[in-house]
């Protein structure tokens, strides 16, 4: 029930900060929701239908390797391109529908 409220929170304050006029907008900064518990359990899934809804970019990173060789490098760098490329191909096609 948390969790579930957790996202509903996330989902209602986005929708909120962007019916904002653009100068506040700017004043208030979005929150990451960090999804924890056993595998099996539908974190992915909630994300994944989470940025379906919101129409955002997902890309699910395996995070153990990264605690594992620290936050610098190149698997951040990775990690950062990889999103940039979702993102470009979701815009992609997002101009090809239209």
């Amino acid at each position: 029930a948390a969790a579930k409220r957790a996202v509903a929170n996330a989902l209602r304050n986005r929708w909120r900060r962007q019916q904002l006029p653009a100068e506040l907008q700017q004043d208030i900064s979005p929150r990451n929701i960090l999804l924890t518990g056993p595998t099996g359990v539908g974190k992915t899934e909630i994300a994944r239908r989470l940025a379906q809804v919101v129409d955002v970019p997902f890309l699910k990173v395996e995070a153990t390797k990264f605690t594992q060789v620290g936050y610098k490098g190149k698997d951040v760098t990775s990690m950062i391109g990889d999103l940039v490329e979702v993102a470009a191909r979701t815009q992609r096609l997002s101009l090809e529908a239209q």
